[in-house]
């Protein structure tokens, strides 16, 4: 199942399906490692639930919900 990567729960993982920002935003998410065929866990929220906590290849980073929404991630959970 696609979602925006916005949409995943704590200790939830996925792969990175596509980056849809452009310009500088865009090219900061790349920089960061996030790219698609990239798996990712998410490992924490803050309280109101912005910025999120993920891991990717073996270390931890945190990502704003306005960067998040601009990443599409796959997960093997189906839609209920």
């Amino acid at each position: 199942m696609k979602i925006p990567m916005r949409q995943l729960r704590v200790n939830q993982k996925a792969r990175i399906v596509s980056v849809a920002a452009r310009g500088e935003l865009g090219r900061r998410i790349r920089d960061m490692g996030l790219v698609p065929g990239t798996e990712i866990t998410i490992v924490g929220q803050a309280p109101l639930k912005d910025p999120v906590a993920l891991r990717l290849k073996g270390f931890t980073m945190s990502l704003r919900n306005s960067e998040a929404d601009h990443i599409v991630v796959e997960t093997d959970e189906q839609e209920g």
